[in-house]
């Protein structure tokens, strides 16, 4: 399986640079991954293709200011620091840019001193492990100091920090948003518990798996990079109750599906749990969690466009993806939905 095989030309101007005022206002791309067939729709009446007994899940993790701009201490020149994990003690996985410029030791300062990162490791590609040196409270210093980790294809300003957040993010710890949940609304998520359909969580925090490319010919080959997941009891109890009682299960992104897809994988029901994972879901992966998916547009030869490709067939998706295009759908993290049925 060929990683070309999983590309699509896109015209930039399809790339969303700015969130939609109203969330819900996006648009929706509805397509059946038995026929294949596309209809499309706005967000807000994603209500419509939910059934009452449905399971929702959501991943409620929160984004981090996780950008740092600072100065290395020794010579003044500048390095970019991406958080990708806290690891203990105050020690961070992070990606560094440039990494040559960087070695063990190497201290850069951030804020005029108010925060330091000493290098005590430097891995492959261009991952370091650093130890912060502060005064106070860790994230209030990054909330300060660091800037939202927004993908390099947007180019523009985010005038509003929340809108790169969910609206029920909880638990921090990611190093980018888990988009599919940015076209809710409280008031959306409202109207679809009241329709009986039952709302649950799980967290993922979405580390450096969603920013690495795929360089390699052969898709098999590539190697994620682990991130960590957690599923509580009244989630799992809840979930199993629903596939026992033949009940959809609706993950709200990709996350979610890696997410449940792991646990099941592991334990062959839902499991109160927390861990690592690396799991690779691309065309020949067996679902055994997820029924529905609701997603955004991915970018190609993408993990995540091979993910949505294993689930509705690279077919269909591609296929639906041309329809996009030439629907001038807005692609990416702020751009629209699709709800794979």
């Amino acid at each position: 399986m060929k990683t070309e095989d999983f590309n699509y030309t896109l015209p930039q101007h399809l790339i969303a640079q700015t969130p939609l005022k109203d969330r819900s206002l996006s648009r929706l791309m509805v397509l059946d991954k038995k026929t294949g067939e596309v209809t499309h729709d706005h967000f807000y009446n994603i209500i419509n293709y939910l059934n009452k007994g449905d399971v929702l899940v959501l991943n409620d993790t929160k984004v981090i200011p996780a950008r740092l701009i600072g100065s290395k201490k020794q010579t003044g020149a500048v390095i970019e620091l991406l958080l990708l994990k806290n690891l203990e003690n105050n020690t961070w996985e992070c990606l560094a840019k440039p990494v040559k410029r960087l070695k063990k030791g190497t201290i850069i300062d951030f804020g005029e001193g108010k925060l330091a990162a000493e290098v005590i490791e430097i891995l492959e590609d261009g991952i370091v492990h650093v130890q912060m040196h502060y005064e106070g409270i860790f994230y209030e210093i990054l909330n300060e100091l660091g800037l939202m980790p927004l993908p390099p294809y947007i180019k523009e300003r985010l005038e509003d920090k929340d809108r790169y957040q969910t609206v029920y993010a909880k638990n921090i710890g990611s190093a980018a948003a888990p988009t599919a949940g940015l076209h809710f609304t409280k008031e959306l998520l409202e109207k679809i518990k009241a329709k009986g359909i039952t709302i649950l969580s799980i967290t993922l925090h979405v580390g450096l798996g969603t920013f690495r490319p795929v360089v390699v010919e052969d898709v098999t080959k590539h190697e994620m990079h682990s991130e960590f997941y957690s599923m509580n009891k009244e989630t799992a109890l809840k979930l199993n109750k629903a596939k026992k009682e033949g009940r959809k299960i609706v993950a709200v992104g990709t996350t979610t599906v890696r997410t449940l897809e792991t646990i099941m994988a592991k334990y062959n029901e839902f499991k109160e749990c927390s861990g690592e994972t690396k799991i690779f879901i691309y065309p020949g992966f067996k679902f055994k969690a997820v029924d529905n998916l609701i997603t955004n547009f991915h970018l190609p030869k993408s993990t995540l466009l091979m993910l949505v490709s294993a689930f509705a067939s690279k077919e269909f998706i591609l296929k639906a993806y041309e329809e996009a295009v030439k629907n001038e759908y807005r692609f990416f993290s702020f751009g629209d939905a699709m709800f794979i049925k």
